[in-house]
């Protein structure tokens, strides 16, 4: 039994010795010290020893198992720490490099055009105010002066959902809706999608717009044309000369188109204005008295004036910009511009 387990010990020794990494060294665990191990099968036949020798042969037998398990043990700690070093080596990190940055997206021109728009009349104490776009036939046209007779209603193609449903065609329903339930003063501007069904090079079935509302007492078409000329120098520079044309919309009286001088020639004519020098950039004008009925203001104690611009129209001139379907046909190389 003596020399069996010397012969164990020296072979599970050799064996050790030989052993290259963890994976050799756990199965060298197993075959020795495991429950079916070598080590094992010999402790077991220890109730076949004479009693006088069985304590010697165990205390051997435990000196070979505790030794040998600390070697392993050992060992094992070895070779993780020259492959933990291997490693490092292998797969360090220059963390002096610059970080991979991801790429970011950005806004779309039509939302910074936008914004930018509020932003001038958010200077001049203009608030933001917004509406649903799917509206009543009432505040898209009755309330303001558009009855259903009227032949404004054929200057906007308009999609009905059902006969008094359909998707707004300009913002002015949130002027009728933010008058209904404030008093005046009453100063917003309105952004926001439209539908009419239209499509070209210069007009989408949906597009943007922004509308203005100033009410209060004494407001004249002084005071509009102020406004409205800060905004245009803020927006396009101060060299940039305008004009307002007499025009008709329903809901304002008098009326009024804003031109600017073409930027695009500087006034000398070219094929975008028409060799006339001048494009129009927005509706305006005082508020008619019968929009003021419609929402319980007193035209005799009130006056004010409104105004309404295409978003895409502003951002094809400011960016120079020949085709309103490069806005929406998502071709990155158009957008990354912005």
């Amino acid at each position: 039994m003596r020399e069996a387990l010397e012969q164990l010990r020296t072979k599970a020794e050799a064996e050790l010795t030989a052993a290259k990494n963890q994976e050799d060294l756990l199965a060298l665990r197993t075959r020795y010290l495991g429950r079916k191990g070598s080590l094992t099968q010999v402790l077991r036949q220890l109730g076949n020893v004479p009693v006088e020798e069985r304590r010697l042969l165990g205390q051997l037998a435990n000196e070979i198992k505790e030794g040998l398990s600390e070697k392993i043990d050992a060992t094992l700690e070895m070779i993780a720490s020259r492959d933990r070093g291997s490693q490092l080596l292998t797969e360090r990190i220059d963390v002096t490099l610059p970080g991979r940055r991801f790429p970011l997206g950005g806004l779309h021109p039509i939302t910074q055009v936008a914004r930018e728009i509020c932003d001038i009349f958010s200077q001049l104490g203009f608030d933001i105010a917004e509406g649903p776009d799917v509206e009543l036939d009432y505040y898209n046209f009755e309330a303001l002066n558009i009855p259903k007779d009227h032949p404004a209603r054929d200057m906007q193609d308009t999609f009905y959902i059902s006969g008094n449903v359909l998707l707004r065609t300009h913002t002015s329903p949130v002027q009728v809706r933010v008058m209904e339930k404030q008093k005046p003063p009453v100063r917003i501007v309105s952004p926001g999608k439209v539908y009419r069904p239209d499509s070209d090079v210069s007009h989408t079935p949906m597009f943007h717009q922004v509308e203005g509302l100033l009410v209060d007492r004494g407001i004249s078409f002084g005071d509009l044309k102020g406004v409205l000329t800060y905004f245009v120098h803020q927006l396009f520079g101060q060299d940039v000369a305008l004009r307002f044309r007499p025009s008709f919309f329903p809901f304002t009286e008098p009326s009024a188109e804003v031109d600017i001088r073409c930027v695009m020639c500087r006034g000398s004519g070219c094929r975008v204005c028409g060799q006339s020098g001048w494009l129009e950039i927005l509706g305006s004008g005082m508020v008619d008295p019968e929009v003021f009925k419609s929402v319980g203001y007193d035209p005799e104690a009130v006056t004010g004036f409104a105004f309404g611009l295409g978003v895409e129209r502003i951002a094809m001139l400011k960016y120079g910009i020949s085709d309103i379907r490069m806005f929406f046909e998502n071709d990155m190389r158009f957008l990354k511009q912005f």
